[in-house]
């Protein structure tokens, strides 16, 4: 298995980041939406970030499937319920959320290999 998620984050961090210095209005007020949506309340950081990886899978991001499976991984979900929120964005996007769902467990395995979800979010 190529090691391909891990490296992918760091990668897209670091664009993210020249983005910020390009056009930091908008990269602020995308930063304070992502802080302010994930925020613990009524659901958990951890049930959004879930929802996060399922949209990601359905609407076939791999840059937010590296983000929100080492984000959901952080805010503590395990691999079953990672597993289990891939089932349901197979159910809610078909054939294409099938191999979207197989990169979000490739990406699982992943940085679970690295230990987890470590380093800043």
């Amino acid at each position: 298995m190529e090691a391909k998620f891990p490296e992918y984050l760091g990668h897209l961090k670091a664009l993210a980041g020249k983005l910020s210095k390009e056009i930091p209005g908008t990269m602020s007020g995308f930063g304070m939406l992502h802080k302010e949506a994930l925020a613990a309340g009524a659901l958990s950081t951890k049930v959004k970030e879930l929802m996060a990886l399922a949209i990601s899978i359905s609407a076939g991001c791999e840059g937010c499937i590296a983000f929100h499976t080492h984000d959901a991984l952080r805010a503590g979900a395990t691999r079953q319920e990672i597993m289990e929120t891939i089932a349901v964005a197979i159910l809610m996007g078909g054939g294409p959320s099938v191999i979207y769902g197989a990169e979000a467990l490739d990406a699982l395995d992943q940085f679970e290999a690295k230990g987890g979800a470590t380093g800043p979010s």
